[in-house]
């Protein structure tokens, strides 16, 4: 869960930095319209320009404590699963869904913040402090309900990784790395391990939607369904 609270603080975080400094360099003053109203393609092109992101090259490292933590056979299953992830395009993907989710986030966060600021308090010339303050609320709860679409596909994305490390490695293999991490859940994952078995658990109702790994059970119950 702090990891999961980490992820979506540091984007939050980026789009709340980002607000400010194009503020204080006047940027916004560009997506009004004669100053009444949002110049709605010059704000949709700004929010595309700032919200996007990706990444174009990928390493995988073995650590010495995950090599003491598995056997060969449960080190080389993990390996296929991150090499499937770098073959599979995940990580760019993944950026590029952030970038998408963030990119409505700004430009949705200051609609919001324009027809409060309009119809609400009446302020028909620029902007007053209602349309920040409301827009930067806005960006809150519109960037934690979007987060749940990215935590979507990287769940996703731990299944077809399992699968392609059943592939590489052999399904058995694959099973048993996953069934050790399940036997080390009921103590810390090592932080050598955390990232192919984070978020392990069981997860319920409105926790699950913030969880960016299935719990290990569902991983195992579907790779012992593959044919």
């Amino acid at each position: 869960m702090k990891r999961i609270l980490l992820f979506v603080a540091t984007n939050l975080a980026i789009i709340f930095i980002l607000n400010i400094t194009l503020h204080l360099l006047g940027v916004d003053r560009i997506l009004n319209a004669q100053g009444t109203g949002l110049n709605y393609n010059a704000l949709l092109i700004f929010a595309t320009l700032f919200g996007m992101g990706s990444r174009d090259k990928a390493l995988v490292a073995v650590s010495s404590g995950l090599l003491h933590a598995m056997s060969r056979d449960e080190a080389e299953a993990v390996l296929g699963h991150e090499v499937t992830h770098v073959a599979n395009g995940d990580m760019v993907t993944l950026a590029l869904i952030q970038g998408v989710v963030n990119t409505f986030v700004i430009f949705l966060s200051r609609v919001i913040g324009d027809l409060v600021d309009r119809a609400v308090f009446k302020n028909e010339r620029g902007h007053g402090p209602a349309f920040w303050i409301i827009s930067i609320v806005a960006e809150l709860v519109l960037g934690i309900l979007a987060s749940t679409i990215v935590f979507w596909f990287s769940r996703r994305r731990e299944f077809r990784a399992d699968a392609g490390g059943a592939r590489l490695a052999g399904r058995e293999k694959m099973i048993a790395a996953l069934e050790r991490l399940a036997g080390l859940h009921s103590q810390p994952l090592p932080d050598q391990m955390a990232a192919f078995g984070i978020a392990g658990g069981i997860g319920q109702g409105v926790r699950r939607l913030f969880m960016t790994h299935p719990p290990l059970s569902e991983r195992i119950a579907a790779l012992r369904a593959e044919s």
